[in-house]
């Protein structure tokens, strides 16, 4: 069965919602000592139609190797129990990831995320952000729109 994703988009150029946090939320960003919690959060949601995410090893080395991956742009939403959410964003103004650990969904973390992506890239001077969804997976498609994305063209999900 073939599978079809959607791009969408958000304008930067207006103004944006402030996230809303939920309680005892902190954000941090990538940093090494934090690279097996984030990417295994990662990995635990990619069933979920997450996308692709290298093992460990290679993931981490992209820091390092790929001028997509800042990480500065790799925000970590967590509490007292440990990392709940993660957005992977690239320097193209590109939000690779959006993944919050099932314990945590469904509480506006995932929203709360998608805002503050959208304001760092805001800062960082970008007009628009994009990113990819599998056309199947409507709760993740309704969060977009719900927070002013667009669709902007359909494709074919490339088969491994």
């Amino acid at each position: 069965m073939t599978e079809y994703y959607q791009l969408l988009r958000r304008d930067l150029t207006g103004s944006l919602p402030a996230p809303q946090w939920p309680a005892d939320t902190r954000l941090d960003h990538y940093r090494e000592e934090l690279a097996p919690a984030i990417h295994a959060v990662l990995r635990m949601t990619q069933e979920q139609g997450g996308g692709r995410v290298a093992n460990l090893d290679t993931w981490q080395q992209q820091f390092v190797t790929d001028a997509e991956f800042d990480p500065t742009l790799c925000l970590v939403a967590s509490n007292g129990d440990g990392i709940l959410g993660v957005a992977q964003c690239w320097t193209s103004a590109f939000i690779k990831h959006l993944c919050i650990h099932p314990c945590a969904q469904g509480q506006g973390l995932g929203r709360a995320l998608l805002l503050h992506s959208f304001q760092v890239f805001k800062q960082r001077g970008e007009p628009y952000v994009d990113l990819k969804v599998r056309e199947s997976n409507l709760r993740a498609r309704q969060l977009y729109e719900s927070a002013g994305m667009v669709f902007v063209l359909r494709d074919v999900v490339p088969q491994d």
